[in-house]
């Protein structure tokens, strides 16, 4: 088990002594309050390292029972709470009663199709089929456009509900009311003041709404949608005689949304994660069973399954794709279909590595070389004639992970000389609010998102003024995050100390995500063994200490940095934080350790 409180390494210099480790941060204890971290032990039975983490992650003494077992019962809320949401839902049933013709608009991302597939079952259990209309990416860019809305209005729909898009789209919409198309917009990033005057805009983030539901992908604000139509189609007697739809069967789809969109996971959000994973593990809708097949994948539903196994797949679609194929693949009730569309969105996912791996080497080394002044920036843009728009915002999270500050990486088209771009941001830094105001300034043809990912539209010429603002814009942000970057640390644990006990004893905090980190443990002056580079850039080891307890390891896509040179150098001393994980090969049921960082206490400045 852990060896006690983590603050026996802590010191006036940080933990373990590491004021700046491999990767340029200070390791610091992850602050609790001392007697919350009681109560919650004797409370409910937890070692002292497990009820540390709670009170560590902010959870306070009559929020405990909800957190380690968060119910859609004791967390739902009031749909009513959300503006527009019973005006929507009038809209709707509305539309339902009359028969008239509708359509789904979505967001070409997974959050996107999870959002438009709860739809199409809703209203497929009440007997409609709604169509759904997903952008191309690179012909027709993010979100409503009139042009996708006057082709939506010449097939005969006289109503259109966009899910994951449509709060920013004000000239669309103003275009849809021209011709007779009425819009409802579902959506959750961040807005203007004042909405589109659309029929119902339902966003938590819109100014106004009190719902206080703001840390919600689309999926989730969808699924309080269905509540809504439930409610209303029940007050209007519209239950008579057929089944009321149970929304339990769609919860996978709402956590699909909600980690895929890497979306904070606490409160409700937290409890549509949770149940929605229990109810992937039926491996009940066609769509998600069927990607399972072809990923040769298999198991109970985890974090790491609807991340990192389902999620790159659905989103292959929409980045170099067809971009609709993953909504298909989440509303159809026809394995055959299902499988058809999961072997299309397989072979896409392998032609997007490739595809990604080469911008990613092409960023660096733009980077490296000096082009986005990545020193001294408080945020990197960076731009390439050619790259990809679908891997762009992918790229954006490697570059941010490796450099640690906001990246935005731009794809220009050299034919029109206009760039499309996605962007990642670090904790503390509101790269989304930076971007409109931006687009607000006149910088960008297009540009919005949420605080940690944001999108843009910009002429190539405009790029410099772009980076330009941008550094402006963010530099007490990133200098205020840049302080705030340090790797926190749960627990002191040792090779002989990590085993399967203790990581099961961590899993009751799942699932772990923004709002909830995965526990960080850190182990003290051990020898690294056997290091070896693996396919991808990844350095594999073996921790040992001095009492013969041996713990395998691994660090991610870090052979090229200096942590990754330390690790395949090996010897003795060094002091490595990671996370634990499974490691079920051959049924052996132990754990092996993410590395996140190291720190050698015989350089200077680390120790």
């Amino acid at each position: 088990m852990a060896d006690g409180a983590a603050s026996a390494g802590l010191t006036t210099s940080g933990f373990l002594g590491v004021g700046r480790s491999l990767s340029g941060r200070a390791w610091r204890e992850r602050p609790a309050d001392p007697a919350l971290t009681r109560s919650h032990a004797m409370k409910h039975g937890l070692s002292e390292p497990l009820a540390r983490a709670l009170a560590a992650r902010g959870v306070g003494e009559d929020q405990a029972a909800d957190y380690l077992n968060p119910t859609l019962k004791a967390l739902f809320p009031d749909p009513s709470s959300f503006l527009d949401m019973d005006r929507a839902a009038e809209i709707l049933i509305d539309a339902v009663m009359r028969d008239r013709p509708m359509a789904v608009f979505a967001d070409y991302d997974v959050d996107g199709a999870s959002s438009a597939a709860l739809l199409v079952r809703w209203f497929r259990s009440m007997g409609r089929t709604l169509p759904i209309y997903v952008p191309d990416r690179i012909l027709e860019g993010y979100g409503p456009s009139p042009a996708a809305f006057r082709r939506l209005r010449e097939q005969g729909a006289e109503l259109v509900v966009t899910v994951d898009c449509g709060a920013a789209a004000y000239d669309a919409i103003a275009a849809a009311t021209e011709i007779g198309l009425e819009v409802v917009v579902i959506d959750h990033h961040l807005m203007r003041e004042d909405p589109p005057a659309a029929a119902a805009v339902v966003n938590p983030n819109r100014p106004g709404c009190n719902s206080g539901q703001g840390n919600l992908a689309a999926a989730g604000v969808a699924f309080v949608l269905l509540a809504a139509l439930n409610r209303e189609a029940r007050r209007r007697g519209l239950f008579e005689g057929r089944s009321e739809p149970d929304l339990r069967q769609w919860l996978d789809l709402a956590a699909m949304g909600a980690i895929c969109d890497v979306t904070p996971l606490t409160g409700f959000n937290r409890a549509l994660a949770t149940q929605g994973l229990k109810m992937m593990s039926n491996w009940a809708n066609p769509g998600l069973k069927a990607l399972m097949q072809v990923a040769k994948a298999e198991g109970p539903a985890g974090v790491f399954h609807a991340g990192f196994i389902l999620g790159p797949r659905i989103n292959a679609g929409g980045r170099i794709g067809r971009a609709d194929l993953g909504a298909r693949l989440l509303s159809t009730d026809d394995p055959d279909e299902a499988l058809a569309l999961a072997e299309e969105l397989d072979a896409l996912n392998i032609s997007r590595k490739d595809v990604e791996r080469e911008v990613t080497e092409q960023a660096i080394a733009s980077v490296e070389a000096g082009e986005a002044r990545p020193s001294e920036a408080s945020a990197i843009v960076i731009a390439g004639d050619g790259w990809h728009p679908g891997v762009v915002g992918i790229v954006a999270g490697r570059l941010r992970e490796r450099y640690r500050k906001p990246v935005v990486v731009i794809g220009v088209d050299p034919v029109n000389a206009i760039g499309k771009g996605s962007g990642r941001s670090q904790p503390g830094v509101n790269l989304g609010r930076a971007i409109q105001a931006a687009f607000e300034e006149g910088l960008l043809l297009a540009g919005g998102g949420h605080a940690m990912a944001a999108g843009l539209t910009v002429r190539a010429e405009g790029i410099e003024a772009f980076r330009d603002f941008l550094g402006e814009r963010l530099t007490v942000e990133s200098a205020a995050a840049t302080e705030l970057d340090v790797v926190e640390i749960d627990a002191l644990i040792s090779p002989r100390g990590a085993d399967r006990a203790l990581f099961q004893d961590f899993q009751r905090l799942t699932p772990f995500g923004p709002g909830n980190p995965e526990p960080m443990f850190a182990a003290a002056d051990v020898m690294v063994q056997y290091a070896q580079a693996m396919r991808g850039g990844h350095v594999r080891c073996t921790l040992t200490d001095g009492a013969g307890g041996k713990l395998k390891a691994i660090a991610w896509r870090a052979e090229d940095t200096e942590l990754g040179r330390a690790l395949l150098a090996g010897g003795g001393g060094l002091h490595v934080a990671g996370r634990l994980k499974a490691d079920d090969w051959n049924g052996r049921e132990g754990v092996q350790l993410e590395i996140e960082d190291a720190a050698d206490p015989r350089r200077n400045g680390q120790g």
